[in-house]
């Protein structure tokens, strides 16, 4: 029996514009990964994938390599936890798109190996004034990504409006513990 194709959006531009800072070959997690979209663009790129989601069936079908694991991550224990510890599995990039639960930053950032990426985008307040979400829970307050991520060395930061579809977001590209001196190949890996 034939499957109906499912329209997939294209990956964020963000994800798209800061993506060479993840080179091919790295272990990336895409948290709340919904219908895989990431994780097909990262995958495509030479990246190994994983997913976390309560509702896999999307990216199972678009990305059946990945590696990919259902969980529902605000009420349950963290899943990628290493055998016996309470610490995280770690991986070379992190990616989130559209979500936020803030108790959860803690351990994303913790996932983060040593001179890892993190690429994070979702919405903010004013996001109330032109459709969802628009509970403050669901809202980063100005600057509240920047402060999560202040131990991180920022490659790029945006707080504001933007349209198609008319949104607010806060978006940063950022990496851990980076030292230009470790990084042989900084000057273009980390250029704008």
């Amino acid at each position: 029996m034939h499957k109906p194709h499912t329209q997939v959006s294209a990956p964020s531009p963000w994800i798209q514009r800061w993506s060479h800072l993840i080179p091919s070959g790295t272990s990336v997690l895409d948290v709340a990964c919904g219908s895989g979209r990431h994780l097909e663009w990262f995958a495509r790129l030479g990246c190994k994938v994983t997913g976390v989601d309560r509702d896999l069936s999307g990216a199972r079908q678009l990305v059946p390599l990945a590696r990919l694991i259902e969980a529902d991550i605000e009420n349950g224990p963290w899943p990628l936890a290493r055998d016996g510890a309470s610490e995280p599995e770690m991986f070379d990039a992190v990616v989130v798109t559209n979500y936020l639960w803030r108790p959860l930053m803690g351990t994303l950032l913790a996932s983060l190996a040593p001179g890892g990426v993190l690429l994070y985008e979702t919405f903010a307040a004013g996001n109330e004034t032109v459709g969802r979400p628009a509970r403050p829970d669901f809202l980063l307050k100005n600057g509240e990504l920047l402060d999560m991520c202040k131990d991180l060395h920022i490659v790029a930061y945006e707080n504001g409006f933007v349209d198609q579809p008319d949104r607010f977001v806060q978006r940063i590209a950022a990496l851990r513990n980076f030292t230009p001196s470790a990084h042989s190949d900084a000057p273009a890996r980390y250029a704008l």
